[in-house]
Parts: C-alpha cells; sequence; structure tokens
C-alpha cells in the first residue's frame, strides 16, 4: 500500500470510520480496513457460537481451539451432551470425539457404551 491519503480520505473500505492515527490492516487485495471490519469479515468464526475468533479488546492476539476440522472460541469448546469445558485436560477433560460430537472423556464413554449395548 504505497498510495498517499488525504488524512479525511482515508477510511475503512467496509465503514465510514477514517483510519488516520489508529491501527488498521489491508487484505490480499490492498483494500485497507479497521480492525473490526478486517476481523469481522476475514476472522475464522467459531462453530458453536458463530462469532468471530478475534482478540479481546486492547491485546493483539487470541487462542482459537481447532478440532475436527472447526474452530472455536476457548470458552465455546464445550462437550455437546454436558457442556463441560473440553479445553483443559484438568481432571480427565479433554475432548473425546464419538460420531461427530465434541465430547468430555465421562460423555464418550456413555455413548460408546450405549452404542454398543452394554
Amino acid at each position: 500500500m504505497d498510495m498517499p491519503f488525504h488524512p479525511e480520505c482515508f477510511k475503512c473500505h467496509d465503514c465510514p470510520k477514517l483510519l488516520d492515527g489508529i491501527p488498521f490492516t489491508t487484505d490480499a487485495d490492498n483494500q485497507v480496513y479497521c480492525l473490526d471490519c478486517y476481523h469481522g469479515k476475514f476472522a475464522p468464526r467459531c462453530a458453536s457460537c458463530g462469532e468471530p475468533i478475534v482478540p479481546e479488546e486492547g491485546k493483539e492476539e487470541t487462542l482459537r481451539v481447532i478440532s475436527m476440522d472447526k474452530s472455536f472460541h476457548v470458552g465455546c469448546f464445550n462437550c455437546q451432551d454436558c457442556g463441560k469445558n473440553l479445553s483443559s485436560g484438568d481432571d480427565g477433560q479433554g475432548c473425546y470425539p464419538y460420531e461427530g460430537n465434541l465430547l468430555c472423556r465421562d460423555c464418550n464413554i456413555k455413548r460408546v457404551a450405549a452404542a454398543s449395548g452394554k
């Protein structure tokens, strides 16, 4: 992006926000975006809540969980049966997928047992 702009003309491609003096970014086509619009358009979406996975206000980075080729916020990466968060390995937690479902260890055992008739 080697083009000069008048300060009043340096605007986000998707919204009317003036970008002079604030953080901004560009896409592969050199279109200029404010960070909110860029994240809203290009950030991965959480498979659970559908919201973009973006850094919290005032932070530059964020964590995301990728499981079964889907992206999740850390707080949305939960067992589909009991709702227990799967992002921690503590207390036997963790992700134990079964037939395309994200499950905790206990719920995985219950489903496997039910499927095998035990």
